[in-house]
């Protein structure tokens, strides 16, 4: 055979790149085993948990699991959740007013007035950023707040309450026995 006429040699996969594909398909080998292993741990850990009465007496045990009647609700679970933790969900426009009603006495329960004024700032911005919105449901009536009017009113109220709440008075030491006394 001539050079031209040579067969093209398939190339042989070198020693290391074979220990490669052998520690590959090890690892892959391992893989399998441990995830078997673990299903067969897990299985074992929920048995012991079974033994022990660890599931006994949960709430809702042997009853129906709710929201799945005879429709199918795909937001059942989040029903339940608000129901369950009492949330409530407004408009924004309806929001704001709840927060404008309740801020003068939230502003009450802060030390500072850069804390007070932080929170009139972050009010007035979701008032201003409401405003922007389209709107969904009621027209939003709330107003933003007068930083330093409301700033005026919370300094009032808080000099009140010092003038109204009584100071602590310190108890009176008790004198001491004399040394002569003590018996």
């Amino acid at each position: 055979m001539s050079a031209d006429q040579q067969e093209p040699q398939q190339e042989t996969p070198s020693v290391g790149a074979l220990d490669a594909l052998d520690a590959r398909e090890a690892e892959k080998k391992a893989a399998r085993a441990r995830i078997e292993h673990q299903q067969t741990w897990v299985d074992l850990q929920i048995r012991q948990a079974m033994e022990r009465g660890d599931f006994d007496n949960l709430p809702g045990a042997g009853k129906p699991i709710e929201g799945l009647g005879d429709t199918y609700d795909p937001e059942w679970w989040l029903k339940k959740l608000v129901e369950r933790e009492h949330i409530a969900v407004l408009p924004p426009a309806l929001q704001l007013r709840k927060d404008d009603a309740a801020l003068d006495a939230h502003l009450d329960t802060l030390d500072s007035e850069q804390q007070v004024r932080r929170e009139i700032e972050e009010f007035n911005a979701r008032v201003i950023r409401a405003r922007y919105t389209p709107v969904d449901g009621p027209p939003l009536i709330t107003m933003p707040r007068d930083i330093d009017a409301t700033l005026a009113a919370w300094h009032e109220r808080r000099s009140a309450r010092r003038r109204t709440t009584p100071a602590a008075v310190a108890p009176e030491p008790a004198p001491r026995a004399r040394w002569w006394r003590r018996r």
